[in-house]
């Protein structure tokens, strides 16, 4: 299959974001992230505003803000604001609510957070009911003293995915004061590993998901770090040295070597070539060619061949993994930004 068949992605994601197949209730508690791979997949496609209708997108900006874990008058939730994954613990639908109750291991999750927000800007919503105030306290309460970020209250997960998070929700709410980026800094320099890629924590064996959060000029050995993600490609990329391609992997370390100004050295053909091997003919990309469809390598592919210029796809901001559309959304239409 040489050809990309936009049509079949199209039903894909618009069959999937309608109703989940059965596979994907054990990620049940990251339903608002599956959503953003839909959404956003429907936008890079150029196809969100003429499959989904006005009322269905209003439908979900209330989904989402009934997500919202806002603060409680006693002050217990203050390290739990954000966006839930889905309305797991069982509340009541309150997408208008200013505060909630505290209720045990109901939380914010800050990779859900971030993907609630994308979601609520590809959908035209002007963030107007999101609490920002709650959410910078949140991320004061999830740094942790080394620098690096929890994904929820107490939990002692560290992944440098999560300072991405904090650091792209900072950037959407335009407010960096929940972040204390001189020891961020200093942590994410711990993570470059002796082979010049990056770690999920100190010491750890470099992986290719975790170059894309980060990209900053002078914090890291640049030009050895492109090197280690040049040294992925084979056909597509792969994640880790002695691994298969993967289609997730040729959109994270593609994705950073566009933003590292290195986009050109990799081959556009030969990486084009794997990702047609990966479509599948129900629409929908798999992990390889073997593979079923899932959303979130679905959205991965349609995300990497934009960066190749594919026909008929709109253009990428990677550095927050957002069609730019939605970036132009933030800066004109969100209560955070078009005030200044």
């Amino acid at each position: 299959m040489t050809d990309f068949e936009r049509e079949k992605h199209i039903q894909y994601f618009i069959s999937n974001l309608r109703m989940l197949p059965s596979p994907y209730t054990e990620t049940e508690t990251n339903r608002m992230t599956l959503a953003f791979f839909c959404l956003g997949g429907l936008e890079i496609l150029g196809a969100l505003d003429k499959e989904v209708s006005e009322h269905n997108k209003k439908d979900w900006i209330e989904w989402i803000y009934a997500q919202q874990v806002l603060p409680s008058a006693d002050g217990q939730n203050d390290p739990h604001c954000g966006f839930r994954g889905s309305p797991w613990s069982g509340r009541s639908f309150e997408s208008n609510a200013t505060e909630c109750e505290y209720q045990h291991y109901d939380s914010s999750h800050i990779a859900n957070t971030y993907t609630a927000l994308l979601n609520l800007l590809l959908l035209g919503d002007d963030l107007s009911r999101v609490n920002r105030k709650a959410i910078v306290k949140t991320i004061q309460c999830l740094q942790q003293d080394d620098g690096s970020i929890a994904p929820t209250y107490g939990s002692l997960e560290r992944d440098v995915r999560f300072i991405f998070c904090a650091s792209a929700i900072s950037y959407i709410l335009n407010d960096w004061s929940g972040l204390d980026i001189e020891q961020t800094v200093l942590y994410i320099k711990t993570l470059q590993s002796y082979e010049y890629g990056i770690g999920q924590s100190p010491g750890e064996e470099s992986h290719g998901a975790l170059h894309f959060v980060v990209q900053q000029d002078g914090i890291l050995d640049k030009n050895r770090l492109i090197k280690w993600c040049l040294d992925r490609q084979s056909t597509g990329f792969q994640g880790r040295p002695n691994k298969q391609p993967d289609t997730c992997y040729c959109f994270w370390i593609g994705a950073s070597l566009e933003m590292t100004g290195a986009f050109d050295l990799i081959n556009h053909d030969t990486l084009r070539s794997f990702l047609m091997s990966t479509q599948t003919k129900m629409g929908g990309f798999g992990k390889d060619d073997k593979s079923y469809p899932d959303v979130l390598h679905s959205y991965m592919g349609v995300a990497i061949l934009s960066l190749l210029g594919e026909p008929g796809l709109q253009p990428m901001n990677t550095s927050i993994n957002l069609p730019t559309s939605g970036v132009d959304r933030l800066k004109s239409n969100s209560v955070f930004w078009n005030q200044f």
